[in-house]
Order: C-alpha cells, then sequence, then structure tokens
C-alpha cells in the first residue's frame, strides 16, 4: 500500500461491469498516528483491517479485468464504510479492544481525518464511477470478517449483503450457491444495513441506481495465496453469471413494460 496516499485505485481502466471497493483494504497507521498505544498483534488483526480483502480484490480484479478502488488507511483511524455523523466513524471500542487514543477526539483532529482520509476515498469512487457513465456497471463492495466475535463463533463462510436493492444480491447468493452447494452462506449476515455498514455500497451503488452488492468472505477462508485464489475464481465466476442472470430479468421486465 502507498505509504503518502489516503486511496489507491488499481486498474482503473478495466472492462468489466464489476467495480470492486475496499474500504478497510488496508491496517496502515499514518506517521502521526505512531502506533495509538496498541500492541503488534491488534495492529495485525481483524480491529486494524479487514485481513485477506484487498488480496481478494487483486486476484479478482485480475480474472475478471475489474478496477478496485481501495482506502490506505486503517479504519483505527477513520471507517470509510460509516456515514460522518455514525458513532463508529472513529471507533473508541472494536469488539473488546479500547482505542483510547481515539477517546475525546478534538473536532479539530476528526475533521483532519474526514478531509484526508474519507473524503478522498470516496471522492475516488465517485471520480471512477463518473469516467464510466453509460457503461454498464455494477459495485461490489469487498469485506472480510473475523471467525469469532464476542466469543461467538459465526458459521457462514461467506456472506452477501444489500443495500436498499436486494435483487443483484439475491442472485449472487442463488448463483454462489449452485457453484458451491457446501458452503454455509449468510443473508445480510454477519451484518446487514441496519447495523449501519452499507455507506459506500448505498452511496455509491444504489444512489446511482447501480446493481449493487457487499460480500464478506470469513478471514480465515482467505489466510493464503491458494485460499485467495480458489476464492477470488468462485466469486468471479459467481459475479458473472449473477450478472446474466440480473441482466435477463431486467430484459423480460422491460419487455413486459415492468421496468
Amino acid at each position: 500500500m502507498p505509504g503518502d496516499t489516503a486511496v489507491m485505485t488499481v486498474n482503473a481502466e478495466g472492462g468489466s461491469p464489476f467495480v470492486l471497493v475496499c474500504d478497510h483494504a488496508s491496517n496502515r497507521l499514518p506517521d502521526k498516528y505512531g502506533d495509538m498505544g496498541l500492541p503488534a498483534e491488534a495492529l495485525v488483526s481483524h480491529i486494524a483491517w479487514d485481513p485477506g480483502a484487498m488480496a481478494l480484490c487483486e486476484a479478482m480484479s485480475a480474472i475478471l479485468d475489474a478496477p478496485v478502488v481501495a482506502s490506505t488507511v486503517s479504519r483505527l483511524v477513520i471507517d470509510c464504510n460509516r456515514d460522518l455523523e455514525a458513532p463508529d466513524l472513529v471507533w473508541t471500542l472494536s469488539e473488546a479492544t479500547p482505542i483510547t487514543a481515539n477517546e475525546h477526539l478534538e473536532v479539530e483532529e476528526r475533521a483532519y481525518r474526514i478531509a484526508h482520509f474519507h473524503k478522498p476515498f470516496h471522492d475516488a469512487i465517485d471520480a471512477l464511477l463518473d469516467r464510466r457513465s453509460g457503461r454498464d456497471t455494477v459495485l461490489v463492495c469487498m469485506h472480510s470478517f473475523t471467525p469469532v466475535y464476542l466469543g461467538i463463533a459465526r458459521p457462514w463462510q461467506i456472506g452477501v449483503i444489500h443495500g436498499r436493492d436486494p435483487a443483484f444480491t439475491a442472485h449472487l447468493r442463488d448463483t454462489v450457491a449452485d457453484l458451491a452447494p457446501d458452503l454455509d452462506i449468510g443473508w445480510n449476515q454477519p451484518y446487514a444495513a441496519q447495523d449501519g455498514v452499507t455507506l459506500t455500497l448505498e452511496r455509491h451503488g444504489d444512489t446511482r441506481g447501480l446493481p449493487a452488492t457487499m460480500i464478506e468472505v470469513r478471514n480465515n477462508e482467505i489466510a493464503d495465496d491458494a485460499s485467495v485464489s480458489r476464492w477470488a475464481g468462485l466469486l468471479s465466476e459467481a459475479l458473472i453469471a449473477a450478472y446474466g442472470r440480473y441482466s435477463k430479468l431486467l430484459s423480460r421486465l422491460a419487455e413486459t413494460g415492468h421496468a
């Protein structure tokens, strides 16, 4: 990850209809924040980023020829997938870990983080989508989740989450189930829109009228290169098939005057 920018874009001119975004791609802390008073093990854990998510995006980008927009700053500094008014825009407690460096944050520092880290990420997504105006585009928000949270095991290997429009996500769920029937697929699990986790999905997908989805892969499923490659292949195939199903549905609706 670049050390001096808040966002990076990979394969910006990719020809795929899919645009991948990764809110929690990096655990990088800009120099001014030091280690935020946290031990080394916390800084490589899920509280700092989504382990494996960016590697998965890069592998899928290569298969699909898809652009990727990724934040390069740890969510310990600011969570780019939260509304500016959300109480967890800047975390003070992540799972069971207090983030004391974020307690009693001054107004000026909060504004600095929004201007230097949160806004550039969303501006970069907007800019890429603006350049694609008139092209078929599906927004895919990529995340990973921890296998155990607050002592409770999570059974799903993958979860799919929708924003305002569930249509594309439902096709994706069904397609993944067809391709890998042994998977435990979470529908709006382990998170859902009502948990406040779909800012990027709704702001850049639903608001623009684009088909959009959020994919969560359990992070122990993408812990090495071989597993990342397997999941990238499966999800790329599933996205292509789901988009085919979705497009056929839209065509049928248009033919009957219900689009």
